[in-house]
């Protein structure tokens, strides 16, 4: 009401009024997100126990996991490392010394300790990858909180092809893509940024991609600074440095544990074509697996190679771009990071279907795109791709014969076996176009990377 003097005087809210009302808005928002992140957990654990369930009776067979036990048994008793042949398939040794060191631990329990310990531990690994992509992308999907989105997705992400069969086999390609997404989700100023991608590939190459990548998206954005007068030294090359000298660390740390071994694997293991398995083979989703199959040969030669070169330069010129876009593109470092993944698995010789495990963070990407864009064809190229995930569809052709199958496949054969290249070529083609696009927007906007800023900044990317 207004008194004589013009002034107003406000009435006195109660208790039970709108500001109260406005204090009870956030606290209330807490408890339905505390509440969200119960169920959704709850139903992961569902999940996670009937997967359980289901590999003991599929009577799955943990083949790599007995061959990282023999591994770990030639370290303790100093036996050599690469003349070892386990299991029934005679499978050897393949990734460096370092690896073998790890898998010491599997020695100090039974065997059916060691394999439930390695499902759970797995299965946990499964959710913090989730969690990790989740966080990277920098969105609160599906209008959940972070934790609860995580334990919803990993609840139906631990059924998808490529988490079976790591699942299956005792693997750890789930430990690898964490590694590297704990590393991407740090800033660049952090102590340990960069240890986790150095170390990944220690334990097995491939990952050393992710190193390239911030080096020339480092050095691009040397050049940029040098030409504003600012100093050249930036948070990606600084990243870049430390993931080599990790990787480095894990080379020295093996030379010392088993020196002979060590210098046959760098001098010889590490060349060696043959040790990884058969290249034909319909579980090998690399560009030179569909090669040696399209040509009916068990080797392909240099047929595969400039194909492989000229999409590796094309995924990681984008994976770059992407990395630099900053605001130019939303979820750049999530497309940087997964880009940079699928890469390494089409150019890699050797891609077990297992490996594609980075079609998890892949799906997630694409479902918050759809989800920004509200655009019906990215809502069902997410659904898509995540569907195809689930098919199995490699595994409907004659595989794993002594008779080569994989040599005489028909057109429709040839394709179902080459599912994850398809899907990987048809990810970096999407990924060139929007980063592309989001470059031709803005030109000369600034070239700041979002590896500068805290990853909760970017979940404010619009």
């Amino acid at each position: 009401m207004r008194r004589p003097g013009g002034k107003l005087k406000f009435a006195s809210v109660s208790s039970s009024g709108p500001s109260q009302r406005t204090i009870d808005a956030p606290a209330a928002r807490s408890r339905e997100g505390r509440r969200a992140t119960l169920v959704a957990a709850g139903l992961c654990l569902v999940s996670f126990v009937a997967f359980f369930v289901a590999q003991r009776v599929a009577q799955v067979t943990w083949l790599d996991l007995d061959v990282y036990r023999a591994e770990g048994w030639a370290i303790r008793t100093g036996d050599s490392l690469y003349d070892l042949r386990v299991t029934e398939h005679g499978l050897p040794a393949t990734y460096p010394p370092f690896a073998a060191l790890l898998f010491v631990p599997l020695t100090w329990v039974g065997v059916g300790t060691m394999r439930v310990a390695a499902t759970v531990g797995n299965l946990l690994l499964l959710l913090a990858l989730v969690y990790l992509s989740l966080r990277l992308i920098g969105r609160r999907p599906w209008g959940l909180p972070v934790p609860a989105a995580a334990c919803a997705a990993a609840a139906v992400a631990v059924w998808c092809e490529p988490v079976w069969t790591t699942l299956r086999y005792g693997q750890i390609n789930v430990l690898l893509a964490v590694l590297v997404l704990w590393d991407q989700t740090r800033r660049a100023d952090h102590r340990w940024a960069g240890v986790g991608i150095g170390v990944a590939a220690g334990i097995k190459l491939t990952p050393a991609l992710f190193a390239v990548l911030l080096a020339v998206a480092g050095g691009v954005l040397a050049v940029r600074r040098l030409r504003r007068g600012a100093p050249a030294w930036n948070g990606l090359l600084r990243r870049a440095a430390v993931a080599c000298g990790a990787f480095c660390g894990t080379v020295l740390v093996g030379a010392l544990a088993a020196p002979g071994d060590s210098r046959r694997f760098w001098t010889e293991v590490v060349f060696d074509k043959s040790r990884a398995g058969r290249v034909e083979g319909t579980a090998n989703q690399s560009l030179r697996g569909v090669a040696a199959r399209a040509l009916h040969t068990v080797d392909p030669g240099g047929a595969w190679l400039w194909p492989a070169l000229l999409i590796g330069l094309v995924g990681l010129v984008t994976a770059v771009a992407a990395l630099l876009a900053e605001a130019r593109l939303p979820h750049g470092r999530a497309w940087a990071a997964v880009v940079c993944g699928v890469t390494a698995l089409l150019v890699s010789p050797i891609s077990w279907s297992h490996h594609w495990v980075w079609a998890v963070p892949m799906v997630l990407l694409l479902a918050a795109e759809a989800a920004r864009r509200r655009d019906r064809r990215w809502v069902a190229g997410a659904v898509a791709t995540g569907v195809l995930f689930y098919t199995f569809a490699l595994w409907w052709v004659p595989h794993f014969r002594s008779d080569h199958p994989e040599l005489r496949q028909s057109l429709g054969q040839m394709l179902l076996s080459g599912i994850y290249p398809g899907i990987g070529l048809a990810f970096l083609t999407l990924a060139a176009v929007v980063v592309g696009r989001a470059w031709l927007r803005c030109p000369l906007g600034p070239l700041i990377p979002a590896e500068d800023r805290p990853v909760s900044a970017l979940a404010r990317t619009p």
